[in-house]
């Protein structure tokens, strides 16, 4: 099912770290179209049906919509991507509130992996130390990271940013499609 859900992230570019709106998404209202075919063609319904689709709202910009689905859903994948879409709007404070709830979340470990060798490659030891600190994913400092890079835009480090939050999508909806 990862291959089904992960074709909706397919755009040319990964979401903006603010609110959007970004050309080439999808309106909502196709999203729910071929969400409700996937999520019928596999069976999947519930909390976890909603997540996987607010997550990829989200992903499209429609953070209201995403709002409304994930707001309802206090589990732990709930709270991390209330956290996220906080995070997006950006509503920072509300971000850090959230990601406190989350505590550790079942991504962290493969996100610090993936993210350790993102920075690595990039040469960025720095950031690597701030977010990944003793080899763990730390959601606040990367609140930080995006709250300072929204107070002193920077093209390149954006770009990093982005891709590091194109991982945390993709990373949580193939937990929430595996499980």
């Amino acid at each position: 099912m990862n291959t089904s859900m992960r074709r909706y992230l397919s755009t040319p570019e990964p979401p903006a770290l603010g609110p959007g709106p970004r050309a080439n998404v999808q309106p909502a209202t196709e999203l729910n179209r071929g969400l409700d075919t996937t999520f019928k063609e596999f069976g999947l319904s519930g909390r976890r049906g909603e997540l996987i689709r607010a997550i990829i709202l989200l992903w499209h910009d429609h953070l209201d919509a995403a709002h409304s689905i994930v707001q309802d859903i206090e589990t732990i994948d709930g709270s991390y991507l209330h956290a996220i879409l906080h995070r997006r709007e950006p509503d920072y404070g509300n971000a850090r509130y959230w990601f406190r709830r989350v505590g550790q979340h079942p991504c962290h470990g493969e996100m610090a992996r993936r993210i350790a060798a993102l920075l690595k490659a990039k040469g960025e030891g720095e950031l690597e130390r701030r977010l990944i600190p003793g080899g763990e994913w730390d959601a606040y400092a990367f609140v930080d990271v995006c709250e300072a890079s929204a107070k002193a835009p920077d093209a390149t480090r954006s770009g990093l940013l982005r891709e590091i939050q194109r991982m945390e999508f993709e990373l949580l909806l193939d937990h929430l499609s595996a499980t």
